[in-house]
C-alpha cells in the first residue's frame, strides 16, 4: 500500500497540518484502516479508491480516520489527498470529485492553491457557560453549535495564549471545540481542540472553518475570509462563502512517500 505524508495549508515543510494519504485499489478491512490511522497518530489518515470518471473528471471514494474514529468531514486531509492525486496520478486534470460521508466534494487545482467545495454548518447560538470558561481558561463572549462548538473571544492574544484543560474540554458539547477572534493581519485567528477524538489540538482544521469562516463572513459582511490557524505549526486558509456551500482553499507540500507493509 502506497502512503504519502503531506503538510496541508502550508507551502513550507513542518508547518500546516500533517495528513497521511493511502492510495488503494480496493477497500481493505475497516480494522486495518483503524490500525494504520492509530499507527500514524496524525489527526487524520485518508484512504482513497478510484471509482471511475464523471464526464472525464476523475472520481474517487474518500474516507478519513483519526487515531480513534472514522469522521464525516476533514478539510486538511481532503486537500492533502487532492495534492497527491493531482501531482502523482491525475496530472492532466484540474478537477477531482470525491464521494464522502458528507456527500460529493469537488477540488479544483488553481495554480498552487487547491480549492475545495465544502458544506457550511448551520450555527445556532448557545449560552456561554462556566464550564466553557473552566475548560478554556477564558470566558467566551459568544458561543455557537454546529457539528462542533464555536467559542468567540474579543482578543487575538487570548486565542494565541490559551492553555486549555483538555480533560474539561472533552466534557464540552460538540465533536470539536473551536476558539476564534478577529485578527489584526488576517480576518480571523483560531485554534481547534479535539480531545474527544484523541486530538488535543488540530494544527489546522479545514472542517472547523466551515464553522469559523461563515461566522466571520456574517460579522464582517464580506464573502471572502482569510483565516490563520494559530497553532504551533500554523496555517493559512482562503475561504469564500457561497450560500450553503463554501470554497476552502490552501497550499500543500510533500513530506514523504512510503510503502506500507500491510
Amino acid at each position: 500500500m502506497k502512503q504519502y505524508i503531506v503538510d496541508a495549508f502550508s507551502d513550507t515543510l513542518f508547518h500546516g497540518n500533517q495528513a497521511a494519504i493511502c492510495i488503494l485499489d480496493k477497500w481493505p478491512e475497516v480494522s486495518l484502516m483503524h490500525n494504520i490511522a492509530f499507527e500514524n497518530n496524525f489527526s487524520e489518515t485518508a484512504f482513497v479508491v478510484k471509482t471511475g470518471n464523471d464526464e472525464s473528471i476523475p472520481k474517487y471514494h474518500l474516507r478519513w480516520f483519526t487515531p480513534s474514529d472514522e469522521v464525516d468531514l476533514c478539510g486538511h486531509a481532503t486537500l492533502a489527498t487532492a495534492f497527491v492525486l493531482f501531482n502523482f496520478y491525475e496530472q492532466t486534470t484540474q478537477k477531482i470529485i470525491f464521494e464522502t460521508m458528507s456527500g460529493q466534494l469537488t477540488v479544483n487545482k488553481n495554480g498552487d492553491l487547491y480549492e475545495m467545495n465544502f458544506p457550511v454548518y448551520d450555527l445556532k447560538p448557545i449560552p456561554v457557560t462556566d464550564e466553557m470558561e473552566a475548560a478554556l481558561g477564558a470566558r467566551p463572549s459568544e458561543a455557537y453549535m454546529g457539528r462542533d462548538m464555536l467559542c468567540v473571544f474579543d482578543f487575538e492574544d487570548t486565542i494565541e495564549n490559551m492553555k486549555p484543560d483538555f480533560d474539561k474540554v472533552k466534557e464540552l458539547p460538540g465533536l470539536l471545540v473551536h476558539v476564534t477572534a478577529k485578527g489584526t493581519k488576517e480576518d480571523c485567528v483560531s485554534r481547534s481542540f479535539g480531545p474527544r477524538i484523541a486530538i488535543n489540538e488540530d494544527p489546522v482544521c479545514g472542517s472547523g472553518h466551515c464553522h469559523i469562516a461563515p461566522y466571520w463572513s456574517g460579522e464582517m459582511n464580506k464573502p471572502e475570509i482569510i483565516a490563520r490557524q494559530a497553532s504551533r505549526r500554523g496555517g493559512t486558509l482562503y475561504c469564500k462563502i457561497e450560500g450553503e456551500r463554501m470554497t476552502l482553499a490552501g497550499k500543500a507540500t510533500l513530506y514523504s512517500v512510503s510503502e506500507l507493509n500491510c
